[in-house]
């Protein structure tokens, strides 16, 4: 990453990859350091599993900054590709940030790192995270135990949660970066697609609102995106008869159901009782976003918990997600999912490949 470093001597810019052991708050430091939330955040492990992009440019240069899933002993064919993306990005990469949490105990996870980190012969910064629920007195012992394991570029503390430290974890980003032009405009920012962020949307609710067994058994598919004029408002004539909003009924009653499954008629019953109103309020937008999702689980007892009663969690989750789609899209959102159940697709490599988990070389 390094072929530029001799045609611009004002401006640093290279890549640069985070790692670490899951949930040690990569995805967080990292939407934390450019300013915007490009990739999701959990407190459940393995949130992130795939390799995201994103690029921070100001006047010192060009950082594109590569998050990538933790370092875990892997159980399936999922974790292995996860791994591999983590370990395959070290390669690639000028400087590695390896985050861990404030401690003194270095375990066998952390010894696998290390012997990778060893291995790939790239300067590493070690970045100590969380450093907010610790006291500052404890924060030597902590350095001083990683010190004993390895050299490192430099060692910075930061809490990512709070942004502490972080203006000074960038300008040493900034110092050890080779010279060269920026790899992109001013104007880009990640290289995720619309669909694959509002895939990541639907996932990460998802994973906040359900209970832990379920989330590491699931994947989302965006299947439509379509942007149409929204009608204007129909007069209503005054009428003394109060009927149930049939319309808002079958669209909730078609968000509860799995294409090609039989319905919920539970959440239809509610539905008509007017309890589901999950498409977005129109009627005085020039613009709406029709999407179609799918949440695949494996197992249909996990189906069952997503719906939840009377479509109660899919609702939830559709809501929670829609709010965010709309920013990222800029109009109103009508949100439809299904939940789709492929037993064990977490070992099918050709499933996982349908889901975006493309092999790794």
């Amino acid at each position: 990453m390094q072929e530029n470093q001799n045609n611009n001597l004002s401006m640093k810019c290279g890549y640069v990859t985070l790692i670490g052991r899951p949930n040690v708050g990569k995805s967080t430091l990292m939407n934390h350091l450019i300013g915007q939330k490009i990739a999701i955040t959990s407190h459940k492990p393995q949130t992130t599993r795939g390799r995201i992009q994103t690029v921070y440019t100001d006047d010192r240069g060009q950082i594109v900054f590569l998050d990538t899933p933790g370092i875990h002993e892997s159980k399936n064919k999922l974790g292995e590709y996860m791994v591999k993306v983590a370990t395959k990005t070290m390669e690639e990469v000028d400087l590695i940030l390896w985050l861990v949490e404030p401690s003194t105990f270095i375990g066998a996870g952390e010894h696998m790192i290390i012997d990778q980190l060893r291995e790939c012969g790239k300067q590493v910064i070690l970045v100590i995270n969380k450093i907010d629920t610790v006291s500052g007195e404890d924060l030597k012992s902590f350095i001083d135990a990683y010190k004993k394991e390895m050299e490192y570029a430099d060692i910075v503390t930061v809490s990512a949660l709070k942004s502490d430290n972080l203006d000074e974890l960038m300008q040493r980003i900034f110092d050890r970066l080779p010279y060269g032009d920026p790899f992109y405009d001013d104007e880009t920012l990640t290289d995720q697609s619309e669909r694959d962020i509002v895939g990541e949307i639907i996932r990460e609710k998802a994973l906040r609102l359900l209970s832990d067994e379920v989330p590491h058994g699931i994947a989302v598919t965006v299947e439509t995106m379509k942007t149409r004029r929204a009608a204007a408002p129909a007069k209503k004539k005054k009428s003394k008869h109060v009927h149930p909003p049939k319309k808002n009924a079958n669209v909730a009653a078609k968000n509860v159901q799995g294409s090609g499954d039989a319905p919920d008629l539970e959440a239809m019953l509610a539905a008509l009782k007017g309890g589901a109103k999950d498409a977005a309020d129109v009627s005085d937008e020039t613009e709406i976003m029709d999407i179609e999702a799918s949440i695949i689980c494996e197992r249909d007892s996990h189906k069952g918990i997503i719906i939840g009663k009377g479509g109660a969690m899919l609702k939830k989750i559709g809501s929670q997600a829609r709010v965010d789609i709309e920013k990222l899209v800029g109009c109103k959102v009508n949100l439809q999912l299904f939940v789709k159940v492929r037993k064990d697709w977490r070992n099918d490599t050709v499933q996982m490949k349908n889901f975006g988990y493309k092999n790794t070389k």
